[in-house]
């Protein structure tokens, strides 16, 4: 049996200023994402231009805090942000969805595809192998923040976590969620990616892959005490990871007889 460490969120304190490690672990994501959309331009894997990667990286942080915030508050809360509306804009009190932060990038990415004349898989054909780093990055900090934790068991590797005060032993799902939805989905996106694929499909591998673990870890996570299941035993995680896994079955299966991608000579 484990106990969690109870890190200080607060990474560093400058006078009033207070960086919380929750907001580091966004910045080391992005960082990752840069370094590795960088690698494959250089390497010929696209013809996108550095300048691509930064407007894709800037709008997508947009993206990622607007959808995810949205998402949070209508599939999640929706009565009570309709009853207290001006808390939606209060972000330092937490509530991020990831579903919604992807429906945020999407369509941050359908403008960006028409402004540089690309199609939108193309452009998530792209940034999908990165897009698991961040995932990581972000699941370590719930972690440090002792949130999101898991279901009570009895494996040796279970966690107190002490800011529950109930003394149980709990899967740490929060670092399930960083190896399954980060390590393992980067090293398969990354992989697959490595030679051109028809358009399309690389998308619908972190789609299927994404939501296959998903649905997989939320059997091991704590659902949210003001929501529970919503469907039979199924939480709100797992229902919104079944379209993803629908979407990208089809995606990939309709991508199959078309062109691969270009690539540099």
């Amino acid at each position: 049996m484990l106990v969690h460490p109870q890190f200080d969120p607060v990474a560093l304190q400058i006078g009033p200023i207070a960086i919380h490690w929750y907001g580091l672990m966004y910045l080391a994501g992005f960082a990752l994402v840069w370094l590795a959309g960088r690698w494959r331009i250089n390497n010929g894997k696209t013809d996108l231009t550095l300048r691509d990667l930064e407007d894709i990286i800037f709008y997508g942080v947009i993206g990622v805090i607007a959808g995810g915030r949205l998402g949070y508050v209508l599939f999640y809360k929706p009565a009570e942000y309709l009853q207290n509306p001006m808390e939606i804009f209060y972000l330092w009190q937490g509530g991020m969805s990831f579903h919604g932060g992807l429906v945020g990038v999407i369509v941050v990415l359908l403008v960006l595809a028409h402004q540089k004349k690309k199609t939108l898989l193309e452009l998530g054909d792209f940034i999908a192998p990165m897009i698991p780093l961040g995932l990581a990055t972000g699941r370590l900090g719930n972690f440090i923040n002792a949130e999101l934790w898991g279901r009570p068991t009895d494996l040796p590797w279970g966690m107190i976590f002490p800011t529950l005060g109930d003394g149980l032993a709990r899967h740490p799902s929060q670092l399930y969620e960083m190896a399954l939805e980060g390590v393992v989905l980067f090293a398969l996106v990354w992989w697959f990616a490595r030679k051109p694929r028809a358009t399309g499909q690389v998308s619908a591998v972190f789609l299927i892959g994404y939501g296959l673990f998903r649905f997989l870890v939320e059997y091991t996570r704590e659902p949210d005490a003001f929501l529970g299941p919503v469907l039979g035993s199924l939480t709100m995680g797992q229902l919104l990871s079944l379209p993803m896994i629908a979407i990208g079955l089809l995606i990939y299966f309709r991508a199959t007889n078309t062109p691969t991608h270009a690539q540099k000579p």
